[in-house]
C-alpha cells in the first residue's frame, strides 16, 4: 500500500531521537521530510501510535539480495524486487553487495547497478571479493579470487561511476595495503574481511585507511590469547566500525555482546549479509557461481556446508538485539541507522529523526515487531493496514 500526504502528524509513540527516548512523542512529516512542527496546532489530526516505538529507517551496508533476487546476477527489475523486499522490513537505505566474480563481469555489473544508484533506489555498491583470502573464502568461488592489485581495484571502483561505497579485501595479500590506500584516497570505504591477516597486518591496514570490519568474527581467524588476529585489532581501534550479523546463526550472543561492549554503541553496524532467500523462503539458490541450499532459514553451500550469507532482515536483527541480547534501544538504533548513515556520508539526510532529514521512519510495537515503514514521506507499510 502506498499512501502519501503533504503533511502528516505521528503522535503518541516512544520516539527515539539522537538525544534519547521521548515518551508520547510527536513527529510531523511534510512532503518527503521531517518538519519541526512549528505552526501545526496541537489538536491537528494525527495518526495515533500510542504503545509503539518510532525509530529511524534502517540502513544496510552489506546486502546481497532478497525476495528471490540476487544483486549480483539478477536483472535490474529483480534487483528492485529485492530492494522492495528489504524496504518492507524497514530498510529504507540499502547498499547492494556483489560477490566474487570475473573482473569483467563485475565491472559491467557495477555499471548496471550504478543506474539504480543514480535513480535513488540503492545507496551505492559494495564489492565483496574477489580480492580476498582463499584461506577464508567462505561462500566465494576460489577459482575467481585475485590478489588486490591497486590498478584492478581502481578499475572496478571507476566502473561504478562514483557509486562504489565499499570494497572488502584481505590486506595481507600482495597489493593489499596499497589498495587500502587507494580506496581511502578515492573516498571509498576499505573493509577488512575474508582475511587471514595477523594482528600486526590488520593494524597496518587500519593505519593505511581501512575503517570497516566486514562481518566481524566471520571469515577471519578467531580471537586467540597469543595470536589475537584481526578481531582484536579491529575491535580496539576507534577508527573502525564493525559489522555484525545478528541472526543467531553467524554469532553466539556472547560474541555479539563482547563486540558491542568493546567497540561501543557508536562503532557497530548491524548488517544482514542477506542473499536471495531473505523474505522468500527455503530452497536452492545461487550465490555467484556457487549453489546454496536454504533450510529452516539457514543458507549453506551445497557440498561444503559453509554459511552462505543469511536470510536476515533488519527488523529481525532489531528485535533480537533488543530482546535476546538485551541491548538498549537507543544503542540498537545507532547500530541500525545512525552509524551506517555516518559511514556512508549520508548522516545529513538519514539515520536519525531530526527536522530537515528524509522522513524515513519505522514503527514497531511494544515487542519490537514491525508495524509500519515510511520512506521519504511515503508509507511502504502503513501501521493501520500492514
Amino acid at each position: 500500500m502506498t499512501v502519501h500526504a503533504d503533511r502528516e502528524v505521528l503522535a503518541g509513540a516512544r520516539v527515539v531521537l539522537p538525544t534519547g527516548v521521548v515518551e508520547g512523542g510527536r513527529v510531523t512529516v511534510e512532503g518527503t521530510r521531517i518538519a519541526d512542527g512549528a505552526g501545526v496546532p496541537a489538536d491537528a489530526p494525527a495518526l495515533d501510535l500510542t504503545g509503539h516505538w518510532l525509530v529511524p529507517g534502517f540502513v544496510d551496508l552489506h546486502n546481497h539480495g532478497g525476495g528471490g533476487a540476487s544483486f549480483t546476477s539478477g536483472t535490474l527489475d529483480e534487483v528492485l524486487r529485492g530492494v522492495r523486499t528489504h524496504r518492507a522490513h524497514g530498510t529504507t537505505t540499502l547498499v547492494a553487495s556483489t560477490v566474487t566474480g570475473d573482473l569483467g563481469f563485475l565491472a559491467r555489473r557495477a555499471g548496471e547497478l550504478a543506474e539504480l544508484a543514480e535513480q535513488g533506489d540503492i545507496a551505492g555498491i559494495h564489492f565483496e571479493g574477489p580480492f580476498i583470502s582463499p584461506c577464508r573464502k567462505g561462500a566465494h568461488s576460489e577459482a575467481l579470487l585475485r590478489d588486490p592489485d591497486p590498478a584492478e581495484v581502481g578499475a572496478l571502483v571507476a566502473a561504478a561511476r562514483g557509486h562504489a561505497r565499499m570494497v572488502t579485501l584481505a590486506p595481507e595479500l600482495p597489493g593489499g595495503l596499497d589498495s587500502v590506500r587507494l580506496l581511502a584516497e578515492h573516498g571509498v570505504i576499505a573493509a577488512v574481511g575474508h582475511t587471514d591477516a595477523a594482528y600486526e597486518q590488520t593494524v597496518e591496514a587500519v593505519e593505511a585507511g581501512a575503517t570497516v570490519a566486514t562481518h566481524l568474527f566471520n571469515a577471519m581467524p578467531g580471537l586467540g590469547h597469543r595470536a589475537p588476529g584481526p578481531v582484536a585489532a579491529l575491535l580496539e581501534d576507534e577508527r573502525v566500525t564493525v559489522e555484525l550479523i545478528n541472526d543467531g546463526v553467524h554469532l553466539h550472543p556472547a560474541a555479539l555482546r563482547l563486540a558491542f561492549r568493546q567497540a561501543g554503541a557508536d562503532r557497530v553496524a548491524f548488517i544482514t549479509d542477506a542473499m536471495d532467500a531473505a523474505g522468500f523462503g527455503d530452497g536452492t539458490y545461487r550465490l555467484g557461481p556457487l549453489e546454496v541450499e536454504v533450510r529452516e532459514g539457514v543458507a549453506r553451500l551445497v557440498g561444503g556446508g559453509s554459511i552462505a550469507g543469511s536470510t536476515l532482515t533488519l527488523d529481525t536483527a532489531f528485535r533480537r538485539a533488543a530482546t535476546v541480547d538485551g541491548l538498549p534501544v537507543e544503542a540498537v538504533v545507532r547500530a541500525l541507522s545512525a552509524n551506517p548513515a555516518k559511514l556512508l556520508g549520508l548522516d545529513d539526510r538519514i539515520g536519525s529523526i531530526e527536522p530537515g532529514k528524509d522522513a524515513d521512519l519505522v514503527v514497531l510495537d511494544e515487542g519490537f515487531v514491525l508495524k509500519g515503514v515510511m520512506r521519504r514521506g511515503e508509507w511502504v507499510v502503513h501501521p493501520r493496514t500492514g
